[in-house]
């Protein structure tokens, strides 16, 4: 009752990423594939860590964490978008539009985070590997962790405070395939131009300073790791050129939704759609799925299952 004293809509239309009846089949199909892909991949991974005592590591733990948080960030709009392509009235509720946007900002503020402790815990191990484990102990790794979802939470709630008290009455076309922060402030019935900068600035800067974090402690590692001899750094540069493929494909489109000014809404929608679908896949297949531990876990684990379903 409270909302409805400031806000007359109750529900907004989402336009989707097409209006061509058989581009929208095909995007139903072929999202609904890449979503189940993302949930069976990231529970492996999350089932591998938890069981395999050999993966009971600072990085394989910081990697279970991720898992998680791409597997909510890929849910928190995907499933409403595949349900859209087929339906007819392709709306969204007051309350699930700020949901939306909540739990964005929370899991991408959490997952940025997490790549700088990911970024740290690689830092210690290749430039201070004789300090690794007293460093590295499972008590800094679950600090770690609640940092993440910690500034995570102060990101987003810095910016819904003041978006839940903004009165909406109309219009209530977003033109996107879920509740984009940025676009939908700027449906409000009042003059929203502070708060457009507060969440650039919040989200740009954030994503910014992050990725130039990454950028320099990757640097530095990688200079580290060319000192060294080959052999021993082999390995080394394969678990870095994952993480920095990830960090790109993952800060990329969020740095230019947000810092850059001339994006148009068609590029927003392409970024918008890789980093909330198609970078929660890259967890595993590029950190996890050729890994060599975790292929080991994985086939240990079915061997394990194999046996068990033989007994029975």
């Amino acid at each position: 009752m409270e909302r409805l004293n400031h806000s007359m809509v109750s529900e907004f239309i989402l336009l989707g990423l097409t209006e061509s009846h058989e581009l929208q089949i095909f995007f139903f199909l072929f999202f609904s594939l890449i979503y189940m892909l993302i949930v069976l991949g990231n529970i492996i991974i999350i089932i591998a860590v938890k069981l395999d005592p050999q993966l009971h590591s600072p990085m394989y733990f910081l990697l279970a964490n991720l898992s998680f948080i791409d597997m909510s960030l890929a849910s928190f709009a995907t499933p409403k978008m595949i349900y859209n392509l087929i339906s007819k009235y392709k709306t969204i509720s007051y309350e699930g539009c700020m949901a939306q946007m909540f739990f964005l900002h929370l899991l991408g503020g959490s997952e940025m985070m997490l790549l700088v402790a990911m970024a740290i815990d690689r830092y210690i191990a290749i430039c201070k590997p004789l300090h690794y484990k007293n460093i590295m102990s499972s008590r800094v790794c679950v600090g770690l962790a609640l940092l993440s979802w910690t500034t995570g939470f102060v990101h987003t709630m810095s910016q819904m405070v003041f978006t839940v008290t903004l009165p909406f009455c109309g219009p209530n076309v977003v033109d996107s395939f879920f509740c984009d922060l940025p676009r939908v402030i700027k449906l409000a019935c009042t003059d929203t131009y502070v708060l457009e900068l507060l969440v650039i600035a919040d989200s740009g800067l954030l994503s910014l300073f992050c990725f130039i974090f990454l950028f320099i402690s990757y640097s530095i590692i990688l200079t580290t790791v060319q000192h060294r001899s080959s052999k021993g750094s082999s390995k080394a540069l394969s678990t870095l050129s994952a993480h920095i493929t990830v960090v790109v494909l993952f800060f990329g489109p969020c740095i230019f939704i947000y810092v850059w000014p001339f994006s148009s809404v068609s590029i927003d929608k392409v970024l918008s759609v890789f980093y909330t679908i198609f970078t929660p896949l890259l967890n595993p297949l590029i950190y996890s799925f050729r890994n060599k531990d975790m292929k080991k876990a994985l086939r240990k684990i079915k061997t394990q299952y194999v046996s068990s379903r033989s007994v029975f």
